[in-house]
């Protein structure tokens, strides 16, 4: 797809996908290193995830009026809080999300997760109580071999623990000027519900650097899991892989 992106028809001015991040608000509060992502995006109905998303926003679409639900393993490193160093052992772990697209009523892009199971539990447990994001402790393994890169994943808390397996091959060659890549990877904020309103946190890093990937393999129930059945059965509609950026959240903004 090579259509231009653009937000739901409702009347606000959406602001313009970009590759390039505006400047954080504030200063710098978390600072990772995300390694190794893997972008498996599935194209669905917006009505599909409007019940998902936290008030004051909608499914921000593409052109073609759909919207899209990413599955994205990676490895996150070098978890630090400015000024203080780099958090040894808890601040790297493999995470395996499952999110959305939502625009807000001021034009705002953002990604909402649906889930994100991470393989240490300590960290889990301080994002989901301090931070109200949909954690959940997994077991996960994750290698590189050439340019093949493979994850597994099984949750370990719950009545019902789903798993993941996925393999993808980066293909030769950088993705660039692709509008739905950029649509799907240049996210600079993320909306979470909480209790008293909506936050939202700005975040920014270098461009990605992309490329497409081959599928080898997909066993998923994290999907499912997260309210889209049936949506693994078929093959993603857009396979992306990336080495990785280094990024810096800003404290949250905007409370509704």
């Amino acid at each position: 797809m090579t259509a231009r992106a653009s937000g739901p028809a409702s009347g606000i001015e959406v602001e313009p996908v970009s590759t390039a991040a505006a400047p954080l608000p504030g200063r710098a509060v978390i600072r990772q290193r995300w390694s190794d992502a893997v972008f498996l995006h599935w194209r669905v109905e917006p009505g599909e995830v409007a019940g998902w998303l936290p008030p004051g926003t909608r499914p921000d679409t593409t052109e073609d009026g759909a919207t899209w639900v990413g599955l994205i393993p990676f490895r996150l490193e070098r978890t630090a809080f400015p000024p203080l160093p780099v958090v040894p052992w808890l601040g790297t772990f493999l995470e395996t999300n499952v999110r959305l697209y939502a625009v807000d009523e001021r034009g705002r892009r953002s990604v909402v997760f649906r889930s994100l199971d991470a393989a240490h539990l300590l960290p889990v447990l301080a994002a989901r109580i301090g931070l109200g994001l949909p954690y959940r402790w997994a077991r996960m393994r994750g290698e590189r071999h050439g340019d093949v890169l493979r994850y597994a994943s099984e949750r370990l808390e719950g009545a019902v623990r789903p798993r993941t397996r996925i393999a993808v091959r980066r293909l030769p060659g950088r993705v660039e000027g692709d509008a739905l890549a950029d649509f799907l990877t240049a996210r600079w904020a993320m909306h979470v519900g909480r209790p008293w309103g909506t936050r939202y946190w700005r975040n920014e890093h270098e461009a990605w650097p992309l490329h497409r990937g081959e599928l080898m393999d997909l066993d998923d129930e994290l999907l499912a899991s997260a309210g889209f059945p049936g949506l693994a059965d078929r093959s993603p509609d857009s396979v992306l892989v990336s080495p990785g950026v280094t990024t810096r959240f800003s404290a949250p903004i905007g409370d509704r």
